[in-house]
């Protein structure tokens, strides 16, 4: 037992050291909405967020840790020293992210960092990466952009017309609908759960059940939820370190919501998240969906010109493309170093 202790040790640490940082760079997806239109204060947002993502992760995780903990990398390969580098690759690109005030996509970073190690070792599985989960990536948040841009654009006018009212000031200040707001904060949250804690649980689930023998990789299941256990409530501190930051840059850096287009946002990300978590298993980035869906706002109330010219849609962009590869390149490299 002492030997098992001192080979978790560290992978367990760094693991719980990359779960603050995806809880501060998760406050943004859940909470900007709702922080952005001025419905809850600052002091709450750490607490719900970080009950919401437990749940999430023990009801609706499943899938995308088994998708993590094996698909990518056969879970043999999770050794003490694998494990470690790879999730100080994940941790490093993000804390990046993080001190920069970008929320960044861990499930990239982590997919990315595992594919580093792998192709280092001579064991990726590039097929499963390129035909599979890539293509996710591209095409959801493009759906969460597309919708939000018609919607926008179209739809929320002709409501804006059938209710008689010139603005949505009346909508805003509803109180139903400033809880439908909360709700759907709060459901995010639950979605993130579902898919990010599993970027840090599961590498540390697979390297436990090598360390324990062949009975344990077989029985998985247990070891992720203890995993999970340990990982999810570090989201909540990182909310409370570094949340804030990085959820005013989202709510207000790229457009001011209303209640109501914040609450349409929070559903469509939540719900695009949730179907990539449940159905497909597949790691996906929900603060990408969550940009996605504020930039088209900011298209249809001040131009696609006016958009791209904003400092935060800039840096979104410029991080979101540099933080993966360099998770990939990191981890790559120090598995080549210590490794190989």
């Amino acid at each position: 037992m002492s030997e098992l202790f001192n080979s978790l040790t560290i992978p367990f640490l760094l693991a719980m050291f990359l779960a603050v940082n995806m809880g501060g760079s998760g406050t943004a997806p859940a909470f900007s909405a709702a922080y952005g239109a001025s419905v809850i204060r600052r002091s709450l947002i750490p607490g719900l967020f970080g009950i919401m993502v437990l749940v999430g992760a023990l009801v609706a995780g499943k899938e995308v840790s088994l998708t993590l903990g094996k698909g990518l990398l056969d879970a043999a390969f999770f050794t003490p020293e694998a494990t470690s580098l790879i999730l100080l690759s994940i941790s490093l690109s993000l804390l990046i992210a993080n001190l920069l005030g970008v929320p960044q996509s861990t499930s990239q970073s982590t997919v990315l960092a595992i594919a580093g190690a792998a192709t280092a070792l001579g064991v990726f599985d590039s097929r499963k990466f390129f035909y599979v989960i890539l293509p996710t990536w591209l095409i959801l948040p493009m759906v969460a952009f597309g919708l939000m841009l018609v919607l926008s654009q179209w739809v929320f006018p002709l409501v804006q017309k059938k209710m008689f009212t010139s603005d949505y000031k009346q909508l805003s200040t509803h109180p139903v609908l400033k809880g439908l707001l909360i709700f759907s904060s709060l459901y995010v949250a639950f979605s993130i759960g579902a898919n990010n804690v599993a970027n840090a649980a599961a590498p540390i689930a697979s390297l436990t059940a090598n360390e324990i023998g062949k009975e344990a990789i077989g029985n998985f299941l247990p070891i992720i939820i203890l995993s999970v256990l340990i990982v999810a409530p570090c989201f909540a501190i990182g909310s409370s370190l570094m949340g804030h930051k990085v959820t005013k840059a989202t709510g207000k850096g790229i457009v001011e919501p209303t209640p109501f287009h914040a609450t349409v946002i929070a559903m469509i990300v939540a719900s695009l998240l949730l179907y990539a978590s449940i159905i497909q298993g597949i790691p996906t980035s929900l603060v990408q969906l969550n940009g996605a869906a504020f930039i088209a706002l900011s298209i249809s109330k001040d131009g696609a010109k006016t958009t791209l010219k904003k400092p935060t849609v800039r840096k979104f962009f410029l991080i979101w493309a540099v933080a993966p590869i360099f998770a990939f390149l990191m981890a790559y490299v120090l598995t080549l170093v210590f490794l190989v």
